[in-house]
């Protein structure tokens, strides 16, 4: 079976040169029906845009560069599995540049929120702008940049609660899993919500006991944090399904079912830059199919009941959506 990789060797082995465009496949489209009814008003929790770099320039600071993701192919991919709102938000690869967020979010209308990446020059005025457009929170993306330093991610949690509490918004975190007890007081403490993503960042293979992990159920059972049971091929290698993501999963679940949102990660990025690679060099996405990664929500959670809380009513209150 060709794939975009044996594609791209093959044409560099014959001495063919050709466009990123043609090289590279489109973001992925579920190929797997969903196998349970989505309840109305169903959230995807956690995508992002990339638009077109002549209109929506990568920052120069980033650590990788993706294919593009449009609007279009985004609301493809919602109509396939029925979602019907979506969260989008900004990534790394743009810096403290939020406009491809807001560009997917302006194509979405009310069904769309957005949670932006902010710094210290980030004027209130540039807030309150954002706020009328939809964005409720802001992501501190310490995963990415390889922020494992307890001392930064507690400065800079800190510095994200005060800038947002006056609005009620709240303060997104992509981290390891070990940073987690380190800032457990501060999550405890914070008055707004905090929202860990995809699984907080831990890895399936190493269970239910692994370092972090009981801190991460501690939070989620006493409601002072979220967690987004999203991006599973993130946390386990066991694809298509996922296996040893089920524990995680289901623990979280059963800590506090009204402290858990979904998200498929879509246009699913690859952030690693394979040796020989620069960080300018376009890497292919992840071709995954959400059809099949939305059905584990199934196992995951049974229950119908307990499905609806993830995908509409927790998701309608920490982001603010209306029925």
């Amino acid at each position: 079976m060709l794939t975009r990789r044996s594609m791209m060797l093959a044409s560099i082995a014959a001495g063919v040169i050709m466009n990123d465009r043609n090289v590279y496949a489109k973001a992925a489209q579920p190929s797997t029906p969903v196998n349970f009814d989505v309840p109305a008003g169903a959230c995807d929790c956690h995508t992002h845009i990339h638009g077109d770099p002549q209109k929506f320039p990568f920052f120069t600071g980033r650590v990788y560069t993706p294919e593009p993701a449009s609007p279009e192919e985004m609301s493809a991919l919602h109509k396939a599995l029925g979602i019907e709102r979506v969260v989008i938000v900004t990534p790394s690869v743009y810096g403290t540049d939020n406009s491809a967020t807001r560009f997917g979010m302006m194509a979405r209308g009310g069904t769309a929120r957005g949670v932006a990446v902010i710094d210290d020059k980030t004027a209130e005025s540039d807030l309150d702008a954002m706020q009328k457009d939809g964005f409720r929170g802001i992501r501190l993306n310490l995963a990415t940049g390889g922020i494992n330093d307890p001392n930064v991610a507690r400065a800079r949690l800190t510095t994200g609660i005060d800038r947002v509490k006056a609005r009620g918004w709240h303060v997104q975190v992509y981290t390891n899993l070990p940073l987690i007890p380190a800032v457990k007081d501060l999550v405890a403490a914070s008055p707004v919500p905090v929202v860990f993503d995809h699984f907080g960042g831990a890895q399936a293979a190493l269970g239910v006991e692994q370092p972090g992990f009981a801190d991460l159920v501690e939070l989620v059972k006493s409601g002072k944090a979220y967690v987004k049971i999203s991006g599973a091929y993130r946390a386990s290698k066991l694809a298509p399904d996922y296996q040893d993501a089920v524990p995680l999963a289901k623990a979280l679940i059963a800590a506090n079912p009204d402290r858990i949102v979904w998200g498929t990660d879509w246009p699913h990025p690859d952030t690693v830059v394979p040796p020989g690679k620069q960080v300018t060099d376009v890497i292919p996405l992840y071709q995954i199919d959400d059809g099949r990664l939305l059905n584990q929500l199934a196992v995951w959670a049974p229950d119908a009941a307990t499905r609806k809380k993830i995908l509409v009513d927790n998701p309608a209150r920490l982001y603010g959506f209306t029925s």
